[in-house]
This record gives C-alpha cells, structure tokens and sequence, in this order.
C-alpha cells in the first residue's frame, strides 16, 4: 500500500498508476521505428523504407563495435528485428544467447530482386542462406573472440555470394548511452546474462551450439573485466600485504 504522505513522486501521480514503459523500453522502440523507417535507396534508384523488405540479412553489435548476431528473415526486415529487440519471442533472447541491452547499431542487407518472391522459392532461399554464410564468416573474421553468438551456424550450401549495399545505423540514443555505456553496468549485465545463459544449459539437453556460446559469452566478460582492471591501475592499484598481515 502507498504511503499516502509521500506525495505524487516522479511522475506527477502514486508511480503504481503509471501506464507506459520505462525510459531505456520506450526509447529502443523509438529509435528501432526510426531506423526500420529510413529509406534505402536500391541500386535502380528506387528507395523504401528498410524494414518493408521482406528477404535480407541483419546483424547487432554491441558498444565495442563487436559483431554479436547475424541472422536472416524472409518475412519482412521489421517483423523479425522487432521480435528480437521488442517482442523478445526468439529462442535467441528467451535462452539468453542474445541480450537487447547489448545491441548499439544494427546492420541490414536487403535483397530487393526477391522482394516479391514467396517464403517457398528456392532460388530466393539459397541466395538468403548464402548472403548470411557471407555475413556470419566476416563478422567472426572481425571480432576479437574470433566467434559470434550465435547457437546455431549458417545453413549449408554451395553458392557464394557477393554482399549487396547494406544500411547501418545507432539504436541507442545518447541518453541511454550514458546509461549503459559505464564499463561496471555492462560488466554486471553481462554477468547476469551468462548466468541466466549457464541456467538454461543445466535445466536442458542442449547440442554444443549454446555451450559455445556461453564460452564465447565467458570470454567477453573477462576481456571487458580485464580492460576496467588495467585502466585502474591493474595490479599496480592493488595494496601490497605487509609483513605484519603476512604473519598475522
């Protein structure tokens, strides 16, 4: 029951009545409309927004700029990206292999010659399965881990594919950035997931696919520590016993 002295607080009014989400939820969907919204000019010269493509590849980085996931949608850009970062209704963030606060900017690439292609054409899915091949081998190439987060690799095929124009763009306004970008607050979070991550291995007979990534995951909790560790002073900051506590 509210302390009835304790006056409107925050928002004007009892904070148990308020009817709309927190800031850092409000302001992802925000700045995710905005991007899902900005037009990508096709190479005919035609534009439309890049979350009105049905087939295309998109990938998440973090706030190092790592690549974290990269996957694929045939039924619209918007659709699936929305399910990650809003929804959360993939397995990818309900089995903690992808945590939203983690992503800073996303990366699409459309393919707009299967724009009206069906989820069922062939041709349509070697090329996506191919593209995101192409996209998952450089985004390992260019992270420092060497590896990615995501449980399961790339479909299996033969044809190669060069990547078409992609559309990459920040998801975090400044102020959350402030928020969340504090080396502490990412390191904590990070914690948090990996055990959440390590909760869903123990309560199930999981393949191999999720204990990769909890080591992935393992290692860049350790290289964030390890950086927060020598940018304080590493272990010249730490006070060395004496004699007396020594022997004490």
């Amino acid at each position: 029951m509210s302390d009835p002295g304790a006056g409107p607080g925050l928002f004007g009014r009892d904070p148990d009545f308020v009817n709309f989400p927190p800031f850092e939820t409000e302001d992802l969907r925000e700045n995710l409309t905005r991007f899902l919204e900005m037009p990508f000019e096709e190479p005919s010269c035609v534009k439309q927004p890049i979350g009105n493509y049905r087939w295309g590849v998109y990938a998440f980085f973090d706030y190092d700029g790592e690549p974290i996931y990269v996957g694929q949608t045939s039924e619209r850009v918007r659709t699936r990206i929305r399910r990650h970062l809003t929804n959360q209704r993939t397995d990818a963030v309900a089995m903690s292999v992808l945590d939203p606060f983690e992503v800073f900017e996303i990366e699409v690439w459309p393919l707009p010659a299967f724009q009206a292609a069906k989820s069922r054409d062939v041709a349509a899915k070697q090329h996506l399965d191919a593209l995101e091949r192409l996209i998952t081998a450089q985004a390992v190439e260019k992270s420092q881990f060497k590896a990615i987060l995501n449980e399961k690799d790339p479909p299996i095929g033969d044809l190669v594919v060069v990547a078409p124009p992609s559309l990459r763009a920040r998801l975090v306004s400044d102020r959350v950035y402030q928020l969340r970008s504090h080396p502490d607050f990412r390191i904590a979070r990070r914690a948090l997931i990996i055990s959440r991550l390590a909760q869903v291995i123990s309560e199930r007979e999981v393949q191999g696919g999720l204990r990769r990534v909890l080591l992935t995951q393992a290692k860049r909790l350790q290289w964030l520590a390890s950086r927060r560790y020598e940018a304080l002073g590493g272990a010249a900051s730490v006070p060395k016993e004496s004699d007396e506590d020594a022997d004490a």
